[in-house]
């Protein structure tokens, strides 16, 4: 714990964008005389602060529970968990075919980070580019969009100690959007920036019948599963009635 407190250690975390290092790092590491004990139990949150790198596609089948709204009964889904590593990206060809939906995660407070296999690129702009490619993707155009512009939490912790959008992205200056706060109007000028990376995105998914949802997000949040069932369902019966019907 005193090596922890160190001033610095504590200087050298705080530079942590320029090497890599696990976002729970902080969390554990104030709470290490908790987590040595031997009859340390973790809590939910504990739990919800892990993380376990992707490194292969893993198939998970669950049923859930269907709104009267929605017909009621169950729903049996299928959740593939790909590794998002420029490694693991020619996997995800072996899971495509029949999905209904993406789930597509983009860390919005990595702007001052640089990728793991690759120190020189920028790790939201290599999560931008991934975004179109997507979108784009010839095997996709049958699958809805859901996107998680995750981590909130950091972002407005990076932001409240200084770290500055325009050292990274200098367009970011001449971004103007009235009546938000700082915090805010950096998380609207990222979100524009992964729109941006598919010209007309919006209209080319309604153009191809496909069905788009955001959501603004942290890691933590324990909604989050909620609002995916209610996107994925809604999904999944549009797709149902346009088989019935082609021009619903």
């Amino acid at each position: 714990m005193e090596l922890w407190e160190d001033s610095g250690v504590q200087e050298i975390f705080w530079r942590s964008s320029e090497y890599q290092l696990i976002d729970c790092a902080q969390y554990f590491l104030n709470k290490i005389g908790e987590v040595r004990k031997e009859d340390y139990i973790p809590s939910d949150q504990d739990i919800l602060r892990c993380r376990v790198t992707t490194t292969s596609i893993s198939k998970i089948e669950f049923t859930v529970n269907v709104s009267k709204m929605n017909g009621g009964g169950h729903a049996l889904f299928w959740l593939f968990d790909v590794g998002g590593q420029r490694g693991q990206r020619k996997k995800w060809i072996q899971v495509f075919e029949g999905v209904r939906a993406v789930l597509f995660v983009a860390d919005i407070s990595s702007f001052n980070q640089n990728c793991r296999e690759d120190l020189d690129k920028n790790r939201l702009q290599d999560a931008i580019k991934l975004f179109g490619s997507i979108v784009e993707s010839r095997f996709l155009k049958q699958s809805s969009i859901i996107a998680f512009f995750n981590k909130q939490d950091r972002l407005t912790e990076k932001l409240n100690q200084g770290v500055r959008v325009e050292d990274y992205f200098p367009e970011f200056t001449s971004y103007v959007k009235g009546g938000l706060s700082e915090v805010e109007r950096a998380r609207e000028f990222i979100i524009e920036k992964f729109y941006e990376s598919q010209p007309n995105l919006l209209q080319q998914l309604q153009e191809e019948d496909r069905l788009f949802f955001k959501h603004c997000t942290t890691a933590i949040d324990t909604d989050n599963i909620k609002r995916v069932f209610r996107d994925c369902h809604t999904s999944i019966i549009a797709d149902n009635f346009k088989n019935i019907n082609p021009r619903f």
